[in-house]
């Protein structure tokens, strides 16, 4: 049985004064269940046999969670996706569960050792996320990307480094679901464009972003791993063009390298010490967003 199927037999009917949170839990436990079809979504008619819910309280719980804007419905085809709301909430969420504990003072470090803006961004099925942004001292700063800022993978140097770490299958299907937002919005960034950057990049170990974003914003980055070898995120480093000679963007790329050990061994370390989930996954044992 699907396990939001078991979470909602296990409320069994509502009844009674506990019907009010009865429904707030049966409408929670849809969302995990909505959230496993990130890129297609999932139809009323598999949610009701997924769950065991009646057709009528099925939609009614997921009316009531697009008014909270944590779902939205596609006009189109009608599946349920998550919404807005789900993604900010998830955005604040990785603020304390995700690398922004393992790898904020690196960030700060980029940004003070090389004066440009540095970055640490993190893979959300087929896009990249920014959870951090640090400032260094050089007085011309770039504006390509801001904290929860979203770009395709590919799109930007730490995009383009996760990108280009993931299985080259996998990478391949990334880019195909966004092949026509990047013909859309980043023309710029070719199909024959991309191939090269790739190459380049994982020949090299670092990607650069040659202004695919703003044509005076260049980004050099590097790929994060989680000790099984899985894409966690990518730092990067971005300054104006004029400034990213060659030698310049060796440098960065030098810098990025040299704090990867430093966050894949604190990332071994918190998961070495994290509870085994019964499905085999691991969760970080935090509290107040440090590691135990």
């Amino acid at each position: 049985m699907d396990d939001s199927a078991t979470i909602l037999a296990r409320m069994g009917p509502q009844a009674g004064p506990a019907g009010g949170a009865q429904s707030v839990d049966r409408a929670l436990a849809l969302l995990p269940l909505i959230g496993r079809s990130p890129e297609t979504g999932i139809g009323l008619s598999e949610i009701v046999a997924s769950t065991g819910l009646s057709r009528p309280t099925a939609r009614r719980l997921l009316l009531a969670l697009m008014r909270a804007r944590l779902i939205e419905q596609d006009s189109a085809s009608r599946r349920y996706m998550l919404g807005e709301e789900a993604y900010v909430l998830g955005i604040l969420a990785a603020r304390r569960f995700s690398l922004l504990d393992v790898a904020q003072d690196a960030v700060q470090r980029l940004a003070d050792g090389s004066g440009d803006t540095a970055f640490l961004s993190v893979r959300r099925d087929a896009f990249a996320v920014c959870l951090q942004k640090a400032e260094g001292d050089f007085p011309i700063r770039v504006q390509a990307l801001q904290v929860g800022f979203r770009h395709p993978l590919g799109i930007g140097g730490g995009s383009l480094a996760m990108l280009a770490a993931l299985p080259e299958e996998e990478a391949a299907r990334m880019r195909a679901l966004n092949r026509d937002l990047i013909a859309e919005r980043y023309p710029a960034a070719t199909p024959a464009t991309l191939d090269r950057l790739l190459a380049e990049t994982r020949t090299r170990g670092w990607a650069l972003n040659p202004g695919l974003v703003l044509k005076n914003s260049w980004a050099v980055g590097v790929a994060l791993h989680m000790p099984d070898g899985t894409v966690a995120g990518a730092l990067s480093i971005a300054a104006i063009d004029d400034r990213m000679t060659p030698l310049h963007c060796e440098r960065l790329a030098g810098l990025l390298l040299a704090e990867v050990p430093g966050i894949e061994a604190r990332l071994r370390e918190m998961f070495a010490r994290s509870a085994v989930l019964p499905g085999g996954g691991l969760t970080p044992d935090t509290t107040n967003g440090r590691e135990r």
